[in-house]
């Protein structure tokens, strides 16, 4: 297995397939123990949870909006798309807990 191709991923460039492994991985969402740190090219700190498949091991970078979207996963909302586009993944606004509607 150490032969796999090693992605990083952000928010911004999931995939369906990569969104229905992790939600598979982790159907009640991931902790500390699962989270995976790392300096990247950059020297930046990423932080990231894992999925693999065959021939390649993803590591997704974790965001408030990853863990929305895979709280809210259904599949169905995927069938029109293919598996490996991006723009089927909405992006969305994640509303700041400081900030008040009233």
């Amino acid at each position: 297995m150490d032969n796999l191709k090693r992605v990083i991923v952000d928010f911004k460039k999931l995939t369906p397939e990569v969104l229905k492994l992790l939600v598979e991985r982790y159907p009640d969402g991931y902790d500390d123990r699962n989270i995976i740190t790392f300096k990247n090219a950059q020297g930046e700190r990423i932080q990231a949870v894992e999925v693999l498949t065959e021939d390649t091991k993803y590591l997704v970078k974790i965001s408030q909006k990853l863990e929305i979207t895979m709280a809210n996963y259904d599949e169905e909302d995927y069938e029109d798309y293919d598996e490996d586009d991006p723009e089927a993944i909405p992006d969305f606004e994640v509303q700041d807990e400081d900030s008040e509607d009233s």
